[in-house]
């Protein structure tokens, strides 16, 4: 089945002078435009499509690939506002509208929003809402501690930030846990840290365990290497100097450089941490 507002795989129908008609099958033929290397193929050929609706609501097919499709959530910038709502860019010829009604607050031409966007039931149309929540799933999740995800930070509270969980969920990064620089829009990878009782999650941008650890290890013993096998950073240096050479708690560190002297790979004095020969 043929869905608008996503990438579909659809077949050459027939070939006209403005371009290939493309088998939409439930939804009828579609017009690839020749701007779009329609040229470029044969009847029978499969093409990889974005399907939507023009300026003038009528299907057509693009062989590019919007910054977000349907279902999905983004970071997407102001480009004009008129009486219809605000219009963002998302990457297409037609930009992406936003209806005042789903305008968590009046957006602002050149800034920029996190918005899910979905197909309106009723016009079949492309749109965007910032009133992201009622679109984030409210049913018991099934993460496991330690699961990679993909995030995108959707927002800075007093906490730390939120974040979409694998365009589905809504989890929570704690500042005192988060030891890099990270900004509202921003797609990073993460992981569970733990699903609480109340269903809220918990993540970390780092790997929990000693996984993350013998990572750490390898970083420290690479930074030694390049410094002449000597780092003035020891256990008992300033959090905020740990953070700011490996973007590490000092917790971590310790735990690292700990498990290096267990391995009789360095040597921990008053000052800093020496390679072992």
């Amino acid at each position: 089945m043929i869905e608008i507002g996503k990438m579909n795989a659809l077949a050459v129908a027939h070939q006209t002078e403005f371009g290939l008609y493309l088998d939409g099958e439930n939804l009828g033929e579609i017009l690839l435009p020749n701007r779009y290397g329609a040229k470029d193929y044969k009847l029978g050929d499969f093409i990889d499509v974005f399907v939507y609706l023009d300026s003038e609501d009528r299907l057509v097919a693009t062989s590019e690939k919007p910054l977000a499709m349907v279902g999905e959530f983004a970071y997407l910038k102001v480009i004009a506002v008129n009486r219809f709502g605000a219009f963002l860019n998302w990457g297409l010829p037609k930009d992406l509208l936003v209806p005042f009604r789903e305008q968590k607050s009046k957006m602002e031409k050149g800034r920029s929003y996190i918005v899910h966007i979905y197909l309106d039931d009723k016009t079949n149309r492309i749109v965007a809402s910032s009133k992201v929540e009622r679109f984030l799933n409210k049913t018991q999740v099934k993460y496991k501690s330690g699961e990679e995800v993909s995030l995108l930070i959707s927002n800075k509270t007093d906490l730390g930030f939120n974040a979409i969980i694998n365009n589905r969920h809504s989890g929570i990064l704690y500042e005192n846990e988060t030891f890099k620089s990270i900004k509202t829009g921003q797609k990073i990878k993460g992981y569970i840290k733990k699903v609480r009782e109340d269903q809220k999650i918990d993540l970390v941008l780092q790997k929990p365990g000693y996984y993350e650890v013998d990572r750490l290890s390898e970083m420290i013993i690479d930074e030694l290497k390049k410094n002449n096998g000597y780092l003035k950073i020891s256990d008992k240096s300033p959090a905020e100097k740990i953070k700011k050479v490996f973007g590490i708690s000092k917790k971590t560190y310790k735990k690292a450089i700990g498990a290096l002297y267990k391995k009789r790979q360095i040597f921990i004095d008053e000052e800093g941490i020496r390679l072992m020969k």
